[in-house]
């Protein structure tokens, strides 16, 4: 890695570390407003399944702070303790948007279906890029750049996935939030709370993706030069 690379690297460490922090707060600030409906939000996704008509995805609770994700494979919405029991704004948030994700599914939401073909290759990809890159900066100084290319291939498979992954979250916010205030699960005072801790949420993928972007222009940059001085 560059020095230039590993600057931008501690930049965008630094900036989503603090959206990180900021996330949290706002989900624990939200976590103890209760929800004037009383649901939990293992009720909560199980409503917004039944009125998006979907019955074969099953809510469970798993472990962990903010674990929560939509599994498509075993059609599971899996939550976390504190969103599958709570009676929150945090948790009903946190659950319409996992939902989200599994009503995207069910209605074929084609950027969901590209992210999911793109899973087996980012899988493998990311065992082996940073390796690769590693390698292929170092055999770029002695004028093979042939290493670096792979390594940037490989790069922009993932990058590619976190772009598709903007999307993919926006859109089950969307639908989140709709249904929320639609339903009236949150009320006035509730809705601009969870429409706000789902903003933050989006956040750290907006951040994710534009490290990756600038991080693989970077790669290409130093590949350009590196080519045109061999």
């Amino acid at each position: 890695m560059t020095p230039a690379i590993m600057i931008v690297s501690l930049i965008f460490l630094g900036i989503s570390m603090l959206v990180s922090l900021v996330l949290k707060n706002k989900f624990a600030k939200y976590s103890k407003v209760p929800l004037s409906h009383g649901l939990t939000g293992r009720e909560i996704a199980e409503k917004m399944l039944r009125e998006n008509g979907i019955y074969d995805v099953k809510v469970t609770s798993s472990d962990g702070f903010l674990s929560d994700h939509y599994n498509p494979v075993n059609k599971t919405v899996n939550l976390s303790p504190d969103v599958y029991n709570g009676i929150s704004v945090s948790a009903a948030a946190v659950a319409a948007h996992e939902c989200g994700h599994a009503v995207q599914h069910a209605t074929a939401y084609a950027p969901l279906t590209m992210r999911s073909k793109l899973v087996p290759a980012v899988q493998f990809s990311s065992m082996l890029v940073n390796w690769i890159l590693l390698i292929g900066v170092v055999m770029a100084y002695s004028g093979n750049t042939t290493v670096l290319l792979i390594g940037i291939i490989l790069m922009a498979i993932t990058v590619v996935f976190s772009l598709i992954t903007l999307p993919v979250e926006f859109d089950a916010s969307k639908r989140a939030l709709t249904w929320l205030e639609r339903t009236n699960v949150t009320n006035r005072t509730e809705y601009p709370m969870a429409k706000d801790a789902l903003k933050w949420a989006a956040t750290t993928y907006v951040v994710a993706a534009l490290a990756a972007v600038v991080t693989l222009v970077q790669y290409i940059m130093l590949y350009l030069g590196s080519r045109d001085r061999s």
